[in-house]
């Protein structure tokens, strides 16, 4: 090993952490421990019958284009389904304004790359997604959080801050908002709240990031306009996936946007992977268009909702007063808060002890606050694991009480 290695790593991977949650699935292991920590989806909604088929047809009627090497812009037939599925929603859109990537977390990696230089200012919510504020921290970013109330990021806050930095001359790259069934909070924003964020960066001449791995995952409630559609001025950027909404290991994503944006993500893409594989998008696509997907986000959507409410059930039987947690409309989490005085951070060991796991909710937080709060995922585990797991959480809690 050389003598200055330490001295020879570059100023961005210094500036990188290592996921959170990813380190501590690596402690959850454990067979005995029920883990809300992951936002894995359930393996049992996985098509896999379905799955064997389609690659056997895609391999014999496609094999060899299915193979080889595909635009970096992604495989034409599935970005243009995917532009036919938002034009059902509203959206106005053509094949130029969508790219498909490696999962979406190489969406948020390379908008950083695109946009951000070391000390610029990004906007997020105060929680956001960990894997955003990593991507965006790699780049050296600097995360100016916002406080959210029960309809998501507040508007008021974020033009007092928007005001703040125009005074002094700075302008943030964007503001990146969760706006469905919101990553750790489980909130989603109302079409008036989205109306509001909206102009409030026309006014200030500042992007938006609309980050949706989830929106399809919707129990109950009004369906809400994307951003995007909301916008319809070339003024956001979309991010999808199949990860929670199909299955994550295909690491299917995409990114909607102006042409002149979607352009250089391209370029971009091109020096990260070339292109996403082109077997796992022709398969996606075909599976999309013989009616599959659909016909299984209906069962995945029963399957979670019933998992939510198990979750609330055991938590409004089990959890001590002071105890308080968001009721999400969709999605895959929702967010804990205890007394202010208590620590998630002190707690999580006492909750391994106990042989439960969950996210601090701290690592959510750009600016470290947060600290008692945490993300827990009802999607997962089964709902008997599910209601005892809650129960050994509720004992941790009424323990550390």
């Amino acid at each position: 090993m050389i003598s200055d290695l330490e001295q020879i790593y570059s100023v961005s991977i210094k500036s990188m952490k290592k996921s959170a949650i990813r380190e501590l699935l690596k402690l959850t292991q454990r067979p005995e421990i029920i883990s809300f920590a992951g936002g894995l989806p359930a393996p049992e909604t996985f098509p896999i019958e379905q799955l064997k088929e389609i690659s056997c047809e895609v391999l014999d009627n496609d094999g060899p284009a299915a193979l080889q090497y595909g635009a970096t812009e992604g495989v034409l037939e599935l970005r243009q389904i995917l532009i036919d599925r938002y034009k059902n929603q509203g959206l106005n859109l053509e094949l130029n304004n969508l790219v498909i990537t490696t999962s979406s977390q190489q969406g948020l990696d390379l908008l950083a790359k695109i946009f951000i230089n070391r000390g610029d200012k990004v906007i997020c919510g105060l929680p956001s997604y960990l894997g955003g504020l990593g991507a965006f921290n790699s780049y050296g970013a600097e995360m100016l959080g916002i406080k959210f109330d029960d309809q998501g990021m507040r508007a008021d806050l974020l033009k007092e801050k928007l005001t703040e930095l125009k005074s002094k001359g700075i302008k943030p790259k964007f503001i990146y908002i969760i706006p469905d069934f919101q990553n750790p909070a489980g909130i989603t924003m109302p079409e008036s709240r989205r109306l509001e964020i909206i102009a409030i960066a026309k006014e200030f001449d500042v992007l938006i990031v609309e980050d949706s791995p989830y929106r399809e995952i919707r129990f109950e409630g009004k369906a809400q306009k994307t951003i995007y559609e909301l916008d319809n001025s070339g003024h956001v950027i979309l991010l999808g996936t199949f990860s929670k909404i199909f299955v994550p290991g295909f690491r299917i994503g995409w990114v909607v946007a102006n042409e002149k944006i979607i352009d250089k993500f391209v370029t971009a893409k091109q020096s990260t992977d070339l292109c996403t594989p082109t077997l796992n998008q022709k398969i996606v696509h075909k599976y999309i268009e013989k009616g599959y997907f659909d016909e299984n986000l209906k069962g995945i959507i029963v399957q979670y909702h019933e998992k939510r409410d198990n979750m609330l059930k055991a938590f409004n039987e089990y959890m001590p007063d002071g105890v308080k947690w968001t009721v999400p409309e969709g999605g895959l989490f929702l967010f804990l808060t205890l007394p202010n005085n208590m620590d998630a951070e002190i707690l999580f060991q006492k909750a391994i002890d106990n042989n439960v796991a969950f996210v601090i909710g701290s690592v959510f937080h750009c600016d470290g606050s947060g600290k008692n709060t945490m993300r827990i995922n009802f999607s997962y585990m089964p709902k008997d694991k599910t209601t005892e797991g809650v129960k050994r959480l509720a004992k941790a809690i009424k323990e550390e009480l």
